[in-house]
């Protein structure tokens, strides 16, 4: 028997070729398969943004009826108003649209069911997704009520008053109408103190305004003033022309912006049912929505996916960029610096 023996830089030679051209096919299989997931994702076949989900009706059974039954959309408002990795008007808008498709197509939807534990969050996604679920109830002709379970404050209130109804659970707390931006804080002193140095190059009458590093000039912050001004008149008129009850005077010279309990939220007109549950609400809805709650119907969450692959194919992935992102919760993301319908305690 005849033994071949090859040199070790033959070996990692046809070694390397191997892994050379495997890594070229793996490449030339994910061209391909780019190219195949652009063409599907551009088709009118694959535009849901979300993955549904069954949520228990008003007897708590979480069960799937038939596709011809009527179905409710529950939305929950949950978290920051604008965090951008769980509540944007963005996810929002796509669970409206998805609401129309699929399994929930041909008019399915008969309400929406708003499910509220948020401190508000910022102006722009507060009042994107209130005109949304304005939008959607006057083209679908469908109601909106809502249910608080444990915060519904400043944006929470705003986007609160697209809904018929409001109802909220014994634990809530109700209120904060009002606009917030900063705090500004100015430590010019302190660096005159240390020595410290500090120029901002600009171009455009107070286009530094409210700079930390220099003395404040009077009246720069007064357009900031003025268009707090305006978001808080906005926010006044949509939640009194949405809830009659609320009076405009009392809430603007007594309430402001302060929180209440359920039943004191209640009486000043700020919710129409207090210490409720979710199930009394919803059995509510579906009266509205002219559904037999002994029939069959079907309560549905869309929740958005994530698109791991538009991800990989952007360079997003830390598959491709060797970056993996730690994202620390600490309670409030950091929108200081955004106009804000935001309870802060």
């Amino acid at each position: 028997m005849e033994i071949v023996r090859e040199s070790i830089f033959v070996t990692a030679l046809r070694t390397f070729c191997r892994m050379f051209f495997g890594m070229i096919g793996i490449l030339i299989a994910f061209f391909l398969f780019s190219l195949l997931y652009s063409s599907l994702t551009t088709s009118p076949l694959m535009v849901e943004k979300t993955t549904m989900q069954l949520v228990p009706d008003a007897k708590d059974k979480r069960q799937l009826v038939s596709i011809s039954a009527p179905a409710i959309l529950q939305i929950p408002i949950h978290g920051i108003i604008g965090d951008p990795q769980k509540l944007t008007s963005e996810m929002i808008g796509n669970v409206l649209i998805d609401s129309r498709t699929h399994l929930l197509s041909h008019d399915r939807v008969k309400g929406i069911l708003l499910h509220f534990n948020t401190p508000g969050g910022t102006v722009i996604d507060s009042d994107a997704i209130y005109r949304m679920l304005v939008e959607y109830k006057a083209r679908y002709k469908v109601p909106i009520f809502a249910y608080v379970e444990g915060l519904c404050a400043s944006g929470g209130m705003y986007i609160a008053s697209s809904a018929d109804q409001i109802f909220a659970d014994p634990s809530s707390i109700i209120g904060s109408v009002g606009v917030v931006i900063g705090p500004f804080f100015n430590i010019y002193g302190l660096m005159d103190i240390i020595g410290l140095q500090a120029r901002t190059l600009t171009e455009g009458i107070d286009k530094d305004m409210m700079n930390p590093t220099r003395p404040w000039k009077a009246g720069e912050d007064d357009s900031l003033k003025a268009l707090t001004s305006f978001m808080y008149d906005r926010f006044v008129k949509i939640v009194t022309d949405a809830r009659p009850r609320l009076d405009r005077t009392k809430l603007v010279n007594e309430y402001g912006a302060q929180v209440f309990d359920c039943v004191t939220a209640q009486q000043f007109g700020y919710i129409d049912q207090a210490m409720s549950n979710r199930n009394e609400a919803l059995l509510a809805l579906l009266r509205a929505a002219n559904i037999d709650p002994e029939k069959p119907y079907q309560v549905v969450a869309l929740t958005p996916k994530h698109d791991w692959f538009s991800d990989l194919v952007s360079g997003k992935s830390p598959l491709i960029s060797g970056k993996v992102e730690h994202v620390f919760d600490f309670g409030q993301l950091p929108i200081r610096e955004q106009f804000s319908y935001l309870y802060r305690p």
